[in-house]
């Protein structure tokens, strides 16, 4: 299993660089859900938003618990290198943008096994965030499935202008 090694990083940069991936990711996921036509990938897609929402409710208690003087706020940018996914255009393929994801959530593993290290002295904190890395894995393998069946199916979905296709 790799992690990354967060050592140059303040507490403050990595607890809100988690903050801003999972407030994305549950932005992504329920964006993906109102575009995706198969109601089993739109039902997943839901699911993992509701995932992030509840991994982002554990990251701004974490954040209150360490810094109780704080009030946490999304950065616009931030220094810890995690992979953002954007996509403007509705052709780009949705296979495409869970490729994405995917990335993303395996960086996100490797993130929180690194971030579990800095709560080294604080074993429940220490373990919520192994477990939140085991998730992150759990929802890399669930986007590699709709991945694989997207890539299989996709094509049937598009035409080509001039073309005849059928009896």
């Amino acid at each position: 299993m790799d992690k990354m090694d967060l050592s140059s990083f303040g507490m403050d940069d990595l607890l809100l660089a988690a903050l801003k991936a999972e407030v994305e990711s549950r932005d992504l996921y329920a964006r993906l859900a109102t575009r995706a036509k198969n109601a089993m990938l739109r039902d997943r897609l839901r699911f993992l938003a509701g995932e992030e929402e509840k991994h982002q409710a554990f990251i701004e208690a974490t954040y209150r618990r360490e810094f109780p003087d704080a009030t946490p706020a999304l950065p616009a940018r931030t220094p810890v290198p995690l992979p953002e996914i954007t996509f403007d255009a509705e052709e780009v393929p949705l296979s495409a943008v869970i490729e994405a994801a995917m990335r993303a959530e395996d960086a996100a593993a490797a993130f929180y096994r690194g971030l579990a290290d800095r709560f080294a002295g604080d074993g429940a904190t220490r373990d919520a965030l192994l477990y939140l890395a085991t998730m992150e894995v759990g929802h890399y393998r669930l986007l590699e499935t709709e991945r694989e069946h997207l890539l299989r199916y996709e094509d049937y979905a598009v035409s080509w202008p001039d073309v005849h296709v059928g009896p």
